[in-house]
């Protein structure tokens, strides 16, 4: 009886330590858009994007809090619709884009929240300034792509963050100090390398 116990035992636990990776997806940048929004003189909310980013998105389907993310942001591919206003958020005054052409997300902790509700704490840089920043994800589909028959996800990330904690505080209260950042995207299922 202790000799069958002792192989259920190293059974179980062969079988936990066998247990499945968290899985590759790759982003589907056609279906993708990263945007902010912030506050104008209490008159405006004004819109901008990124255009240019990437990232390593790591899905654990079973426990989520396996999964992780690393995510780069192309600073110089800003667009705010207004020229004149990109050069001067490029500028020293704010990003210094020349000095720091990338801002970066990296997860240190996933929880699930709710059904379909994902909480995501990671190190953000800006400006070469790291803070813990908290982003909230709803899972917006999880399954086989109707059109690309392989595994797919989708999302929808919220934050809001403090440009100040950034070095960027011009214009502050004046200019909106919070930073709503909104995240878009389906993913696909990696295709596996040798």
């Amino acid at each position: 009886m202790i000799r069958l116990a002792a192989s259920a035992l190293a059974l179980s636990l062969f079988a936990g330590a066998a247990s499945a990776e968290p899985v590759a997806y790759d982003f589907d940048k056609s279906h993708a858009n990263l945007s902010f929004t912030y506050n104008h003189l209490g008159y405006s909310t004004t819109d901008g994007r990124f255009g240019n980013w990437d990232g390593t998105l790591l899905i654990d389907k079973d426990s989520p809090a396996n999964s992780s993310i690393e995510f780069t942001i192309d600073i110089t591919s800003l667009d705010t619709f207004w020229a004149d206003r990109d050069k001067h958020l490029l500028s020293a005054d704010f990003f210094d884009a020349d000095k720091f052409p990338k801002a970066t997300f990296a997860s240190t902790k996933v929880e699930q929240v709710g059904e379909n509700q994902l909480e995501v704490t990671g190190d953000l840089t800006i400006k070469g300034v790291t803070k813990p920043t908290t982003v909230n994800v709803t899972v917006t589909a999880l399954g086989e792509h109707p059109m690309a028959k392989k595994e797919a996800a989708g999302f929808a990330v919220s934050t809001v963050i403090k440009r100040s904690d950034f070095g960027m505080d011009m214009f502050v209260p004046y200019v909106g100090d919070e930073v709503t950042v909104t995240f878009h995207a389906e993913t696909l299922k990696a295709d596996a390398t040798n």
